[in-house]
């Protein structure tokens, strides 16, 4: 499976049950932790006051909580 596949069914549940779509990418294996959101950059919204931080602080969530 492609990384872009995995990410379809995640989305769409979001996006059908809440609308407020939240998801963290994480790479596992490295000597480092690293996570990200799970969503594109949405350029179209930017600078317009909208957005939600909710994958960000999600992926902060994560990177913590594996981290310790």
């Amino acid at each position: 499976m492609y990384h872009d596949e995995g990410h379809i069914p995640i989305k769409m549940l979001g996006f059908q049950q809440s609308g407020d779509v939240s998801g963290v990418n994480m790479t596992i294996g490295l000597p480092i932790v690293r996570t990200s959101v799970d969503h594109g950059t949405a350029f179209y919204i930017a600078g317009e006051g909208i957005a939600s931080a909710r994958s960000m602080i999600d992926a902060i969530k994560v990177a913590s909580s594996v981290s310790q």
